[in-house]
Order: structure tokens, then C-alpha cells, then sequence
């Protein structure tokens, strides 16, 4: 037997704090480009739309992953809180990232997140527009992996 899987916290129902928290959480974790890492936040039977790709379960969000992250290089990522409501979530967020050519773009797009009552997400619908970009018309600018806490969000971008 399978021993359960520790909660993710902050969990259902949300407030204003909880799921600017949940927001940031899942932010970091993408931000570090750990495809395992990051699919443990998703429920075994996680079901996605990603564009107009339908993914469904744990194993192949990880996939998923690993090929987004082999081919988005350089990949920087602030999301931010658009709404919420009991076990959902509405996120707004753009992200920087190159092809092997060296092309830059910057991607747009709002999210659908549902939870489950142990803070996994079951669902997620993603909406996405890639805008080719200058590298000098870059934003982002830190290391790779997590956001400073200082670094500008989506909104005091203009993004």
C-alpha cells in the first residue's frame, strides 16, 4: 500500500491571502524548471488544457514539461492573482523565454486552476499567445530560478 501523499497547503476555500500564496507557490516551482518537482502540485489525476494540447495525469504533466522547458530556454515566469472563489483560482501571467535560434518571446495568457480539498490543482486550463520579442525589449532580468521578492509583478510591468 501506497502511503498518501502529504497535503499542499494553502488549501480550499481560499482568501485573498491563501491564493495570492498558492499563486506565488506555483510561480516559484516553475520558475525552478524541475518538471517532477512541479508536477507533484497537481492532483495523480490532474487533467490540463494547455493551448490546444489535453494532458491528463501526473506522469504526463511531467513529460509535458520536460519537452516545454527542453524547448522554451532561458524561461522566466511571474504570475499573478486575477480572481478566486472557493476551490478556484483565475491567474493572469507572461513569461520570457528563447528558442535554439535565439528568437525571444514573451507569452501571455490566463489560467483556470480548480483544487482538490488537499490543495492538489485537478484542473487546469491554460490560454496562451506567444509575441516574438527584441532581446533588448526584454523585462526579466533575474537569474534563473525563483523571482526576487523586489523584482516588479505583471501589473507594475504594464504587462
Amino acid at each position: 500500500m501506497t502511503a498518501p501523499e502529504a497535503p499542499r497547503p494553502p488549501f480550499p476555500p481560499f482568501d485573498a491571502e491563501s491564493a495570492a500564496k498558492k499563486v506565488r507557490l506555483a510561480e516559484d516551482a516553475w520558475n525552478g524548471r524541475d518538471p517532477e518537482r512541479v508536477a507533484l502540485a497537481y492532483s495523480p489525476d490532474s487533467v490540463w488544457r494547455n493551448r490546444a494540447e489535453f494532458v491528463s495525469g501526473r506522469e504526463a504533466i511531467q513529460q509535458f514539461l520536460a519537452r516545454k522547458w527542453a524547448k522554451e530556454l532561458d524561461y522566466r515566469l511571474i504570475k499573478e492573482l486575477w480572481a478566486f472563489h472557493g476551490n478556484r483560482i483565475a491567474v493572469r501571467f507572461a513569461y520570457e523565454w528563447h528558442d535554439d535560434s535565439g528568437q525571444w518571446f514573451r507569452a501571455y495568457g490566463n489560467e483556470n486552476w480548480e483544487f482538490d480539498a488537499q490543495g492538489f490543482m485537478h484542473t487546469r486550463i491554460a490560454s496562451i499567445n506567444d509575441l516574438p520579442i527584441k532581446e533588448s525589449d526584454r523585462k526579466y532580468h533575474w537569474p534563473l530560478g525563483r523571482r526576487p521578492d523586489d523584482h516588479p509583478g505583471l501589473s507594475d510591468l504594464s504587462l
